[in-house]
């Protein structure tokens, strides 16, 4: 039999993780995020400068403004934050094989603990902890003691790339309302239509996550319309016509 002739339950390890939604979880929050994130700031702060505003430059302007400052703004504190993740996971990582060098028997013991409480009976743990320390001691130690895998081992410049680019392609739909809606209804253009981006956001990443389409439209929709009504109000609060 040929590998096209084998019925489809009999699946590599390789092809049944991909399938699984976690392995996308990363770059999704990222991405997500920055889209998110990039929809709401630059909407709300041009329906902010729409409601003091009699035309349309000063709102570009704050637009582009807004939208060049938030994408650098959310690469550089992705970055910053992940590689702070990256420092802590390099020293966990260094400590360990210290400790595989100085006490190899010790940290056998704590990896067949592990196992145990896991649910295998104490032989098997131990011996599924020899095998796995002959194998790759410290590689057995980081994913089960540590807990870092590839999954959620960090990448600060994928973070920041994913993040900042996100924003960019989030934040340039309300720019581009900016660009041809009439400044007099300025602010129920940006609304509406930003409404719309989140839905749409909200309906992709839910279907590429695995999650509920719902759930997704209504909490990212409710937390949009709340910046920006907060945002017009403080528009319409100092009355600035500008």
């Amino acid at each position: 039999m040929n590998s096209s002739d084998k019925p489809n339950s009999l699946l590599t390890i390789d092809n049944y993780l991909e399938r699984h939604y976690i392995h996308r979880s990363n770059w999704l929050r990222a991405a997500v995020l920055g889209a998110n994130d990039g929809i709401i700031s630059v909407s709300s702060l041009a329906i902010g400068i729409a409601a003091a505003s009699t035309t349309k430059e000063p709102i570009m302007l704050a637009t582009v403004a807004g939208l060049v400052a938030g994408a650098l703004s959310m690469a550089a504190g992705e970055y910053v934050s992940v590689s702070s993740q990256t420092d802590i996971e390099k020293s966990d990582i260094e400590r360990e094989a210290k400790e595989l060098k100085e006490m190899p028997e010790e940290e056998m013991q704590i990896l067949a603990q592990i196992y145990e409480k896991r649910g295998l009976k104490k032989e098997t743990a131990l011996q599924v902890a020899k095998e796995m320390t002959e194998a790759d001691a410290l590689a057995a130690h980081v994913r089960d003691e540590l807990g870092i895998n590839e999954i959620s081992k960090a990448n600060p410049l994928q973070a920041a790339f994913a993040s900042g680019a996100a924003f960019t392609a989030g934040g340039i739909f309300p720019f581009l309302v900016t660009l041809f809606a009439p400044v007099k209804s300025m602010e129920y253009w940006l609304y509406g239509f930003t409404i719309l981006f989140l839905i749409i956001l909200g309906i992709i990443s839910a279907k590429t996550g695995g999650a509920s389409i719902q759930k997704a439209i209504i909490r990212i929709t409710i937390w949009g319309t709340v910046a920006m009504g907060l945002s017009a109000l403080v528009g319409y609060l100092f009355g600035v016509k500008v």
